[in-house]
């Protein structure tokens, strides 16, 4: 699988460049599921929260969760930037830059999640992309 470089991606659209294995999180789960959920690998830097139709809530990172397990996650989620699905991969490329987990939500016009943008550790290439090979 070829992960393409932020600037290849003439023609691309932020869903073009999607993380293939994106897994969205409850906003009503307890901070301890989320907890769990980030122990469980060294690779998770961003739990991306969902309501019970799809749409997207808000973010949250390790650092955000409280010492009170019980909490909903909503609680503690930040709205945090996204991308609209349509928008041109350059663009999500460079939100994800510029962010602390190097990952974007992507939604559609109604809200719903569609994945992350995610980017490698040097920032200059999209993981886990496919398009155009």
């Amino acid at each position: 699988m070829a992960n393409i470089g932020i600037g290849e991606t003439e023609g691309l659209t932020a869903r073009d460049v999607i993380h293939p294995r994106m897994t969205a999180s409850d906003a009503d789960a307890p901070v301890g599921a989320l907890r769990a959920w980030f122990d469980a690998s060294g690779s998770r830097r961003l739990a991306v929260l969902v309501d019970a139709t799809g749409n997207y809530v808000g973010v949250v990172t390790p650092d955000d969760l409280p010492d009170d397990d019980g909490v909903p996650a909503r609680e503690v989620a930040r709205s945090g930037v996204t991308v609209h699905a349509d928008s041109p991969a350059d663009l999500a490329g460079e939100l994800a830059r510029e962010e602390p987990s190097r990952r974007v939500p992507v939604v559609d016009d109604e809200g719903t999640l569609l994945g992350v943008v995610a980017l490698d550790e040097d920032r200059t290439r999209f993981c886990g992309t496919t398009a155009g090979t």
